[in-house]
């Protein structure tokens, strides 16, 4: 689940205090509204029926995975840097009014750790929440939620090692053929699937990892370690001074183990209200991503101005950012689905997931809702195929 894999891989950041203020900050609604383009039939989410402010519950500090939802946020946003959020216009295509705002809270420290599920179904002023399809199916009988939208089309999430220590891993596969000791944080679905499918061997993952580099490090490479491929590969080789060497990794998702991360959800009791927002707010969320892509720069400007006036010791530099955006689209960790849309959920990829997840949570004593099928986790009912990436 992201929200302890991202409090692994966020620690050791954790440990550095960035600069930053209290309070709150940020411009008010008259100027924001004046300087944006008037809502259009499709834009207009206040005659939808969305709630006038739709908040949107993320899985860790603001970082470049969150992009196409910070790219959202119209200009001269306020800054709670007490409660971790930041509020503004919601706007589409960049500049369009859309005649509600948009919340943003940060997930990880600011919420406990606990997960984004747990929030939505604590806090009823959430609309929306970052999701991951594991945890959908995991929860399914007791906290059943509905994906609307595929906010990563993969999971960033890695096994990575020392190429100079083993020149000849190309996979996880490869670990898995040797005793080489695998750090991960423990309670993780991939690792049960993993081990489980014979990948790697129960006697080789460790589930000790606590973030920082430490270990890793002390064994002279020697160990391979959990990961982001937006993070870690970066910040290991070019901001950790006792390491600053290159490393190789795979992604879980090519391993056998391909859950949407950073879904965009709701609680399903709540889908048959939303419909009528969720039915224009999708594809502008859709549209948002694209723009993203395209031209990361402002969302990534807000991620990093975020960073610093939040002020909890999360460290994320302007590299890292970059570094994320570009990656992200470089492997199609955001991209367009089987098609030429973005956004939208395969049933068969998820099917898939059922049947993998199923036996990880029996052995966990916490059975998924009887029958469950894909149908019960996602719709692309509020996709718009049209919209999607074009190179």
């Amino acid at each position: 689940m992201k929200a302890a894999a991202a409090a692994a891989a966020g620690a050791a950041l954790l440990l550095v205090s960035a600069c930053g203020s209290s309070g709150s900050s940020g411009g008010g609604t008259t100027s924001a509204s004046a300087s944006l383009a008037p809502a259009t039939a499709a834009t207009d989410l206040k005659a939808a029926g969305c709630p006038a402010t739709i908040v949107l519950q993320t899985d860790w500090n603001p970082e470049a995975e969150h992009g196409g939802q910070y790219q959202l946020v119209g200009p001269n946003p306020t800054i709670d840097t007490k409660a971790k959020t930041v509020t503004g216009e919601l706007v589409a295509h960049g500049n369009v009014d859309t005649g509600v705002k948009i919340q943003l809270r940060a997930g990880g420290p600011a919420i406990g750790y606990q997960t984004v599920t747990s929030q939505l179904y604590k806090d009823s002023s959430i609309t929306l929440g970052y999701l991951e399809s594991d945890e959908t199916v995991a929860l399914s009988k007791t906290q059943p939620t509905v994906m609307v939208m595929a906010g990563l089309e993969k999971s960033p999430q890695i096994i990575q090692w020392s190429p100079d220590a083993y020149p000849g891993f190309k996979t996880i596969a490869d670990i898995g053929k040797t005793n080489t000791k695998v750090l991960y944080y423990q309670g993780s679905f991939y690792m049960d699937y993993l081990t489980g499918s014979g990948i790697l061997k129960k006697s080789q993952v460790d589930g000790s990892y606590d973030g920082t580099p430490t270990n890793f490090v002390a064994s002279g490479g020697k160990d391979a370690v959990q990961g982001f491929a937006t993070a870690e590969p970066y910040i290991w080789s070019h901001e950790v001074r006792s390491w600053d060497k290159p490393l190789k990794y795979q992604l879980i998702a090519d391993a056998g183990f391909d859950f949407y991360q950073q879904a965009i959800g709701v609680r399903q009791d709540k889908l048959a209200s939303l419909t009528p927002c969720l039915t224009k707010l999708v594809p502008i969320m859709q549209q948002a991503v694209v723009d993203y892509v395209n031209n990361p720069a402002p969302a990534v400007k807000l991620i990093l101005d975020l960073v610093g006036k939040y002020n909890n010791g999360w460290v994320y530099s302007q590299g890292t950012a970059d570094y994320a955006a570009a990656t992200m689209k470089s492997l199609g960790i955001i991209g367009n689905g089987t098609d030429s849309t973005l956004g939208n959920f395969d049933d068969a990829r998820t099917t898939k997931l059922i049947g993998q997840m199923g036996p990880i949570v029996a052995a966990q004593n916490k059975p998924i809702k009887p029958g469950l099928t894909a149908a019960d986790l996602e719709t692309n009912k509020f996709i718009d195929p049209k919209i999607g990436l074009t190179s």
